[in-house]
């Protein structure tokens, strides 16, 4: 049986997946991308990696963006939670998804530098003095949420782990398909 397009009480659909499966990879580059700048900094791996990180940095958000209007539109046909913390755990996970990028755009704006993204000019830049409230905000809790929601991914994927193993919640083939 193919798996259809939308969600459903029992399993999420092939939209949904393909969103959270390319979602996951992003993230997955984004801090490696932080991984090289901090422990292999000046390195011919630091400067290619860095180099990307804004654009995939946009490219999530307009896919976080995607992905909630698409879970909006599914609410009713998705598969429950198995828990009030499991429930709670996503809204944290989604609302520093939101924030994370949403702080970077601050500090970006507040710097007076434009912004693109794969060529794309998305933000002008202005002249004069930088906002300095925007670019402190943004410099202070960019790196911090961005650290605390890759915490809270890593407990994700912890949480998927346990509930397969100990709790006989298989949620791993919601997301994943079968065993």
């Amino acid at each position: 049986m193919a798996l259809p397009l939308r969600d459903t009480h029992t399993h999420y659909g092939r939209i949904s997946r393909a969103f959270h499966w390319a979602m996951a990879l992003l993230f997955a580059w984004q801090f490696t991308s932080v991984a090289a700048r901090v422990l292999f900094e000046d390195s011919i791996f630091d400067d290619f990696m860095w180099a990307w990180h804004r654009d995939v940095g946009v490219l999530l958000f307009t896919l976080l963006l995607l992905r909630g209007a698409w879970g909006l539109l599914n609410l009713s046909r998705r598969p429950p939670s198995v828990s009030v913390m499991a429930k709670l755990g996503h809204l944290v996970l989604y609302g520093l998804m939101l924030v994370v990028p949403l702080v970077a755009l601050l500090r970006q704006y507040g710097s007076g530098r434009s912004l693109s993204a794969f060529g794309i000019p998305l933000m002008p830049g202005f002249e004069g003095p930088e906002i300095e409230w925007m670019v402190a905000l943004g410099s202070v809790f960019h790196g911090f949420l961005g650290w605390t929601l890759l915490v809270l991914i890593l407990g994700h994927v912890a949480m998927v782990a346990i509930h397969r193993r100990y709790a006989h919640h298989d949620v791993l083939t919601r997301m994943a398909g079968s065993r």
